[in-house]
């Protein structure tokens, strides 16, 4: 089977983790092989996500690496098993990779938690939003690029459909106005609509809590059929950064526990962005 010439997140991520097994078990891959019985070559390409693997061969590496985490192997298989393009693939040759990566961990997450300090999460920005982002003086992007991002992040928030999203936004993002006072106002009218759906829960930090630091970078949690397999998502204006390592994945379960923990209720939240939406 010839190498991939392009490597998903779901399949980098896969093949990640099986390196992961590998160097718990302390072999290195050369005695992988010899213990698998699979070539050298092979199992770099595996970890790589260079090439396949089926759902057999996953579980006779985790066996050889003596992985008795059931919950894991099984998860690992599923990520294995898997097949079919998803709908961001049409994009492949119109975006930058990192956006399709994004649209892919949103659509295997289990659930999405995230923290937005400055800016609408993009999940559940209006259409006018998106555009408005996008037009901003400094992007150099042509008309036809920019309409192309709009419809991606609008296709992008149809996920909220059936995963379970819990945002904390600070209220300078709420204050923040990309465009004028009635885009701002319907931006803030549209969080309170999806809000009401019974997955999506949106809580709000004011600027008069006590004790609170201001963090620089979004976070964006999403959670993997089990733990281990939990990424977070630090963006930027210029790239994301993908996450995997446990001990940084629970230094980012600690900074969403600890804006969760400054964040108004979700009636008071609900009741703060009403209020900024009639005076706007």
């Amino acid at each position: 089977m010839p190498a991939r010439s392009i490597v998903t997140a779901r399949q980098q991520r896969l093949g990640a983790e099986l390196r992961k097994l590998r160097e718990r078990a302390g072999l290195t891959a050369r005695e992988a092989a010899q213990a698998s019985g699979i070539a050298e070559s092979k199992i770099s390409m595996t970890e790589a996500g260079r090439v396949g693997v089926s759902a057999e061969r996953v579980r006779h590496l985790a066996d050889q690496y003596a992985c008795d985490d059931a919950g894991l192997v099984e998860a690992l298989v599923g990520m294995a098993a898997e097949r079919g393009r998803g709908w961001w693939e049409k994009y492949r040759d119109l975006l930058p990779p990192g956006f399709l990566d994004l649209a892919e961990l949103e659509q295997r997450a289990a659930y999405l938690k995230s923290f937005e300090n400055v800016r609408i999460p993009g999940l559940l920005q209006t259409e006018e939003q998106v555009r408005a982002t996008y037009a901003l003086p400094v992007s150099t992007l042509g008309e036809e690029q920019v309409e192309t991002r709009v419809a991606f992040r609008l296709r992008r928030q149809e996920v909220l459909e059936e995963a379970d999203y819990e945002v904390v936004v600070h209220e300078a993002a709420l204050r923040v106005r990309l465009a004028d006072r009635k885009v701002a106002q319907r931006q803030l009218l549209h969080i309170l609509e999806q809000s009401e759906r019974p997955q999506v829960t949106v809580r709000v930090v004011p600027f008069d809590v006590d004790g609170f630091t201001l963090i620089g970078t979004p976070v964006l949690l999403a959670g993997g059929p089990v733990p281990q397999l939990d990424t977070v998502l630090l963006d930027s204006p210029h790239a994301g950064t993908f996450i995997d390592a446990e001990a940084q994945l629970n230094v980012y379960r600690r900074v969403i526990n600890s804006v969760e923990g400054a964040a108004l209720g979700v009636v008071e939240s609900r009741d703060l962005i009403h209020r900024l939406a009639q005076s706007t």
